[in-house]
């Protein structure tokens, strides 16, 4: 990302500058999380809708987010961040007042497409803004307080998420406007405008091609029991998948500005670390549905209780994150990685073993979320400096949004791998069994994803980088 500018003065001071940005961060990041705790009330209000429709209300804002983040970097940096930056809160907060308006399934995937091209938009043009606007000796400072607020979207979003819904589940989205207004309004009088590089139009073929590629995965996976695995629309769907996953493939090969650019997969570390990162998420995002489904329609616990269940686990991951700087020096980077996947393989067969029927937080559902936690936390701050450790200076904002879009992959496809697990079981027991064999299968993953990085090294930065990888991992 683009980041000269004039140093900063009253009218950009970077403390208003992070503060704007930081806002604009915190809701993109919360809407990755907070709706979960909302589906069955989505359900019951939008007529019953299933699972595996309702299910897209999560997928289609991970997908297009995921595909435009690059690409919607390129922009920033070729003309203006500061315009790129406002103009996704704008659409970010059109977005948010559009989806408390859905009146079904179809008009609410609709419309967190088009809250995910706000929150591709603001996402990488936010970090240029605010090192453009910081004195070089508080860079890594605010660049660190930046990455806190993309954290913080992850662990409040289940508690705050909940809250909401106790006030109906439009809220989740309306909470966006005022906040995302004050943010605009503010940001046109203070964000600094530093010069475009004036460069090419980034590969926006590519960028459709993979979501394309993506969402057609997706549609296979969660109506594979309604229209029957072996049936023609399934197979027709995963045929699609990979002809265009193909066709991506080509085009980032052969545009000036591919969406993946073929050479980060060389940079040490980096191929591996993407592949845990998918992996990683496709477990991570099956993790945090199910235990959504599984308290609010088994237990038949409210939004608000499911959030505060569920807090204990994202709580774990500050913690742990810190400790897991010290490992690498001692142990290195891949047995730390290891650790965490199978770590939070443990979890998942913690719930597999110890919940049942009979509400029991504490002997149930509690302790794998923790343990689940501190696997992440071992995992992703890892994974993400062994990813960028070996990029040269000019590549590490896009390296660090390939592996950000990774990480968004694999969030849906894991919710569409839970959905076909899951099924639609007619009994309790049935329904005991089908979690249990979700859970089971999410262990195997996130082991999986620990056994690919693994081969994980942390490698000596050719220069300094605006803040380390261990505290950019969870942006």
């Amino acid at each position: 990302m683009h980041s000269s500018s004039t140093p900063p003065n009253r009218a950009t001071d970077y403390r208003v500058v992070l503060a704007v940005v930081s806002l604009g961060v915190l809701l993109s990041s919360l809407d990755l999380f907070i709706v979960n705790v909302a589906l069955p009330d989505m359900a019951a209000d939008l007529g019953g809708a299933q699972i595996s429709g309702l299910s897209w209300v999560l997928n289609a804002y991970a997908i297009v987010f995921a595909a435009l983040l690059v690409p919607a970097g390129r922009l920033g940096d070729r003309r203006s961040i500061r315009t790129t930056f406002l103009l996704g809160l704008v659409v970010f907060v059109v977005g948010s007042a559009l989806c408390a308006t859905a009146w079904d399934v179809g008009s609410l995937v609709l419309f967190r497409v088009l809250q995910a091209v706000g929150g591709a938009l603001l996402t990488p043009a936010s970090l240029g803004l605010v090192l453009a606007a910081s004195p070089p000796s508080r860079r890594a400072a605010a660049v660190r307080l930046w990455v806190a607020f993309g954290g913080l979207g992850a662990a409040l979003g289940p508690v705050l998420g909940g809250l909401l819904v106790e006030f109906g589940w439009r809220w989740v989205f309306l909470v966006n406007v005022p906040i995302g207004l004050a943010a605009v309004v503010v940001g046109l009088r203070t964000l600094p405008d530093p010069e475009g590089d004036g460069g090419r139009l980034p590969d926006l073929l590519g960028a459709a091609l993979l979501v394309g590629a993506i969402a057609s995965l997706v549609l296979g996976l969660v109506k594979g029991e309604g229209w029957g695995w072996s049936s023609a629309r399934v197979l027709v769907a995963f045929a699609l998948a990979a002809i265009l996953t193909v066709a991506f493939v080509v085009s980032s090969a052969r545009h000036h500005s591919p969406v993946v650019d073929p050479a980060l997969l060389r940079a040490p570390n980096f191929a591996w670390m993407t592949g845990n990162a998918v992996l990683f998420n496709v477990a991570f995002g099956a993790m945090l549905l199910s235990v959504v489904l599984w308290a609010q329609n088994v237990w038949d616990w409210s939004a608000l209780r499911t959030g505060l269940a569920i807090a204990p686990g994202p709580l774990m991951v500050p913690v742990v994150a810190a400790l897991a700087g010290r490992l690498i020096g001692r142990i290195g980077a891949g047995p730390v990685i290891a650790a965490g996947g199978i770590v939070f393989g443990a979890g998942m067969l913690w719930w597999a073993r110890a919940v049942t029927l009979t509400p029991d937080y504490v002997g149930g559902l509690l302790g794998g979320m923790v343990v689940s936690g501190i696997g992440v936390g071992l995992t992703l701050p890892t994974a993400f400096a062994a990813g960028t450790g070996g990029l040269p200076p000019q590549r590490f904002a896009t390296g660090s949004a390939v592996l950000s879009m990774a990480r968004q992959l694999g969030l849906a496809v894991g919710v569409a791998g839970l959905v076909a697990v899951l099924g639609s079981p007619t009994s309790p027991e049935a329904t005991l069994d089908a979690f249990r064999h979700g859970w089971y299968a999410t262990a195997v993953v996130a082991v999986l994803a620990g056994l690919v990085g693994a081969t994980a090294r942390i490698t000596k930065p050719t220069v300094a980088q605006p803040e380390s990888a261990i505290e950019s991992a969870v942006a």
